[in-house]
């Protein structure tokens, strides 16, 4: 069997603030993704989120995981998938789907057979998985990063300049109750999701991405009166409760694929958080 997994559980936002820095990274780091002739995932109790990687030099099937119960991955799920490698395929019911850089992916409930693929194993597919449970079918569908729903936010003069690609999302993608997208940070511009917010009805996960070489990025957390902070490597992500904040800082500027589920598809459903009010 190709695939590994672990399961992390909820965590109640008081016994958080007592974590030192290794129990707050076991807790919500995700460091284990991308590992090469693998699936690797993160079965979550935060909304039953599923985040985790593909990379194939060989075929690769996605087969369902213990804690699913199930007969098959997405008996009773949905997934979407975004390629952050080279060029590459996913196989869905025998029906062929190309992923270059940067494409996504919407695979409804019910689809018994995802196969992932590499076009060159020495340039293989690295494909970028998160899964949410669903109620019925809803057609595959692929979207590039130029079909995305895109939106400009922030400015240079607050380092937050960006390009949000609304992908996996409604307008975009039917869904359950999955939604993906990928924010891209312009040259100059450090912080992502600015002035931060908590949606309490829906989870996230981040997944950082286009961090140069010796540098990183500080991803922040926790109540906003009470934040915590998690330093971020390329290829690495962290799962955000939805008592949490999500926002971060980088040393230079980078790209994060966002996904997210709960009991609502609104993406303007937040409570946002001043940042003179952070603490």
């Amino acid at each position: 069997m190709n695939t590994i997994y672990e399961t992390r559980y909820a965590s109640n936002p008081e016994a958080v603030k007592e974590y030192d820095t290794k129990k707050l990274r076991e807790e919500f780091l995700i460091d284990n993704l991308m590992q090469i002739g693998k699936i690797s995932l993160t079965y979550s109790h935060y909304d039953r989120y599923i985040a985790g990687s593909a990379v194939p030099l060989t075929p690769i099937k996605l087969e369902a995981i213990d804690p699913l119960k199930a007969g098959f991955f997405l008996d009773r799920r949905e997934l979407g998938i975004i390629n952050v490698g080279g060029n590459g395929s996913v196989e869905v019911d025998g029906e062929v789907y190309t992923l270059g850089l940067k494409d996504a992916l919407y695979i409804g409930m019910g689809i018994k057979d995802v196969v992932f693929k590499s076009d060159d194993p020495k340039n293989p597919a690295k494909f970028y998985l998160n899964s949410a449970p669903a109620h019925t079918n809803y057609p595959t569908k692929k979207v590039s990063l130029e079909e995305a729903n895109k939106l400009e936010l922030g400015s240079l003069e607050t380092a937050n300049h960006r390009t949000v690609n609304q992908m996996i999302i409604g307008g975009v993608v039917t869904t359950c109750q999955l939604q993906m997208g990928m924010t891209e940070l312009k040259t100059g511009s450090v912080w992502n999701t600015m002035p931060a917010h908590v949606h309490d009805r829906r989870m996230e996960v981040y997944f950082y991405i286009d961090i140069p070489e010796e540098q990183a990025v500080c991803h922040f957390m926790g109540e906003p009166q009470e934040t915590r902070h998690i330093w971020m490597q390329n290829h690495q992500a962290v799962i955000s409760p939805p008592w949490s904040i999500h926002c971060g800082s980088g040393t230079s500027n980078y790209t994060f694929i966002w996904g997210m589920a709960g009991e609502n598809l609104d993406y303007s459903d937040m409570d946002v958080a001043k940042i003179t009010e952070l603490r």
